[in-house]
């Protein structure tokens, strides 16, 4: 018998199912797409470290983490940053960096077509 992964974490499932009922209702893709990749089981859950976003990011960009954000490395520019969570440490250099550090359940409630966000990890 199979065993059924994905996640397990109360306020994640609630998490995925608002980000599919929101990008059905307003026909946005990226909202289906983080859901998919937070469906994911946790052995293959995105972790990006600071160091990956500082080298593929340019000054105010907004992007979308689909997982957790890591303190290794330095940012060296603003950018907007939205995630499932944070590290301690990558809070810390995100605020030193002024950069602005949002959960993805705060980006849902902005006025987000889908352009002009990336996603990485």
């Amino acid at each position: 018998m199979v065993k059924r992964t994905g996640p397990t974490n109360s306020s994640l499932i609630s998490l995925i199912e608002s980000l599919k009922a929101l990008g059905s209702e307003n026909n946005v893709p990226l909202w289906k797409r983080i859901a998919k990749e937070l469906e994911k089981p946790r052995r293959n859950a995105r972790a990006v470290n600071l160091s990956k976003i500082n080298k593929y990011t340019k000054e105010d960009e907004v992007i979308i983490v689909p997982g957790k954000v890591l303190g290794d490395g330095v940012l060296e520019h603003k950018l907007t940053i939205g995630a499932f969570s944070y590290s301690k440490s990558a809070l810390e250099k995100i605020n030193k960096a002024q950069a602005k550090a949002m959960l993805i359940k705060d980006f849902m409630g902005m006025d987000i077509k889908g352009k002009r966000i990336r996603i990485i990890g």
